[in-house]
């Protein structure tokens, strides 16, 4: 069997393009979600990937409904800012797959991802085994750690956790930022069962972070049965805004007061907890450069292009809703007042210029709860006068006009406008709206993603 396929002129080489091998992974498993690690740990095996990490790597692995991005690049920074060398995997990405595999902060190139694929491939034929593309991709990251001998590995779940790939690794540190109702086709739907699965990356005896102030009892069993060292936010650690700049951080042991990043502040507490207890040497110092650089393109991401204000954020689901409301409601106050100041300096502008409002971009997948986002981001007293919507070009997205019928149920269809492409819905927010407004962007990676790429792309009039 692996021989034929080996030579199956269809199947990618060492001077494919990136391009041809992804869409090549996309292709040869049944099914783009099949969750269990039967089939792929003997690929991980075969590769050596599993026995790295657990010889040459100290593994934060983190889990949870929300969160999980912004948790992972702050572990990540810290790590590399306390001169470890440091592995980060996240997923999706918005622009390029590059994104999702990072050592140092920096994508490792189309030419180490190549090399990579080439081998899991040739152990996948020589296992007999077909696996997914997350599968594929993910033991390609893995691989690429490993041969790089990074210090660190800074792990981010797709989905849930106990038969995701990435828990083919056994973390020295977990980290469940939260437990909402997410996928319920696969993971449950209620959040015992969702927590159930997330705890499913403990092993015993290791520490884990909890970011969320109620737990639920299939999590607090699953630490109990691995007699795991559990640090939990309102319990064990907790955290304050200070002011625009800074915030503090307190638990049993320290009191810090440190610079404001660029993420939401209950992602970055949850992420100093793991730091903090963890055997790794990082000091106040790296934790306070590491804060002042960190970014991550998409979450509460705030740009000023084509003359517009834009704020771009995933949030997908009703809690990530509540995560973006959270940091999104200051932010436009602030910004109402920077317009009203702006305005004052000019007589002119303040004659003639709209009130400031808030123009959304928006899209989802379909197996999202569309209808729970959309009434609370319309529910939450913001000045949105228009809604920009159109389908995603993605296989699980939502129509334009089911997106359309939906927001209908809420808002006057006057405010709707809705268009074949997410590229034409980009240009039309630019055109209706004023250099006063606040374009936010949300709804899915996906949307992120192909806006910012029409906007990259510097081909809009």
């Amino acid at each position: 069997m692996s021989d034929s396929l080996l030579s199956n002129p269809n199947t990618p080489n060492n001077h494919s393009s990136l391009t041809e091998w992804l869409d090549y992974m996309q292709q040869i498993h049944v099914s783009a979600i099949d969750m269990g690690l039967s089939r792929v740990l003997p690929v991980a095996e075969a590769l050596g990937v599993v026995q790295s990490a657990k010889d040459d790597a100290y593994v934060f692995t983190v889990a949870g409904t929300n969160g999980k991005g912004s948790t992972t690049a702050v572990i990540a920074q810290m790590c590399q800012a306390a001169g470890y060398k440091t592995a980060l995997y996240q997923s999706p990405h918005l622009s390029v797959f590059n994104e999702r595999v990072r050592i140092n902060g920096e994508m490792v190139s189309d030419e180490t991802l190549i090399e990579a694929f080439s081998k899991v491939e040739a152990a996948r034929l020589a296992c007999e085994l077909t696996l997914s593309f997350f599968e594929m991709t993910t033991l390609a990251a893995l691989l690429i750690f490993a041969e790089a001998d990074c210090d660190v590995w800074v792990l981010e779940v797709g989905l849930g956790g106990r038969l995701d790939v990435v828990n083919i690794i056994d973390p020295d540190m977990a980290v469940i930022t939260n437990i909402a109702i997410d996928h319920v086709d696969w993971l449950g739907d209620n959040v015992e069962d969702i927590g159930r699965e997330k705890a499913g990356i403990l092993r015993d005896g290791i520490s884990v972070v909890y970011g969320a102030t109620v737990m639920p009892v299939s999590v607090q069993q699953a630490i109990d049965k691995h007699q795991a060292t559990c640090y939990q936010v309102g319990q064990d650690f907790d955290y304050r805004e200070v002011d625009a700049s800074a915030w503090q951080y307190s638990n049993a042991a320290v009191t810090m007061q440190l610079p404001r990043p660029a993420l939401s502040l209950t992602n970055t507490a949850n992420a100093l907890s793991a730091v903090l207890a963890s055997s790794l040497n990082i000091n106040s110092t790296a934790i306070e450069q590491a804060l002042q650089a960190v970014k991550l393109a998409g979450r509460f991401d705030y740009r000023k292009m084509y003359n517009r204000h834009w704020l771009f954020d995933v949030a997908h689901n009703e809690q990530g809703v509540e995560f973006l409301l959270a940091q999104l409601l200051p932010l436009w106050q602030q910004h109402l007042a920077n317009q009203s100041s702006s305005q004052n300096s000019s007589q002119k502008n303040q004659a003639h210029s709209k009130p400031a409002s808030i123009k959304m971009l928006f899209s989802m997948l379909g197996d999202k709860d569309i209808n729970k986002v959309v009434q609370r981001l319309t529910e939450a007293g913001l000045p949105i006068s228009d809604w920009f919507v159109a389908e995603i070009d993605y296989p699980r997205a939502a129509s334009t006009e089911h997106l359309q019928g939906i927001l209908s149920s809420y808002v006057d269809d006057a405010q709707i406008h809705d268009f074949a492409r997410l590229k034409d819905a980009t240009q039309a927010v630019i055109n209706a709206s004023q250099p006063q407004d606040l374009i936010v962007v949300c709804g899915s990676f996906h949307t992120i993603g192909e806006a910012l790429a029409a906007l990259v792309a510097d081909n809009l009039n």
